[in-house]
């Protein structure tokens, strides 16, 4: 069987990762009960996934490492400030998509400002959710990657289908 033929972006100038974030609060259910709640965006005229629910995220562009992207596109998309070393490491995942990528996720539980639409040409809604039980509609492998990230697996293959020897 061949390999899968991609199409690699050649429009861009960074690099073939991009930096996705699992902005985290703590919502009180009442008495000594706290739920985790993970925002969401609506994802809108890219042409990728338009119409699902994404995370904060973007690609890391030439000469900038993972975690100032992660910075730089948190505070470019909902206009809250991160705290470099408040930011965690998710995992990794190599993932097949319109082209293989590899993305790198972080956690962040504390911000500065409150997380707003702040390009509605590509969010048109933010949602928060339940990270154990995401809506439907929300991208596929956000699941897998909220749960590497809460069991330390530090790499995930998504996607792939493995070629017979």
């Amino acid at each position: 069987m061949a390999a899968p033929q991609y199409v690699f972006d050649t429009k861009h100038d960074r690099y073939p990762l991009a930096v996705h974030v699992f902005l985290v609060q703590e919502v009180d259910r009442g008495g000594d009960l706290m739920e985790e709640k993970v925002l969401l965006m609506r994802r809108a005229g890219s042409g990728y996934a338009d119409g699902q629910l994404g995370l904060p995220a973007g690609h890391v562009d030439l000469g900038e490492t993972p975690t100032a992207c992660a910075v730089r596109e948190v505070a470019e998309e909902l206009g809250i400030q991160l705290d470099p070393d408040g930011l965690r490491p998710g995992g990794t995942m190599f993932r097949n998509s319109q082209e293989p990528r590899v993305d790198i996720f972080f956690t962040a539980r504390s911000w500065e400002g409150t997380p707003q639409i702040r390009e509605p040409h590509k969010c048109t809604e933010l949602f928060w959710a339940d990270p154990e039980e995401l809506p439907a509609d929300a991208l596929e492998f956000i699941g897998q990657a909220w749960n590497d990230a809460q069991n330390g697996q530090v790499l995930r293959e998504f996607g792939f289908t493995p070629i017979p020897a």
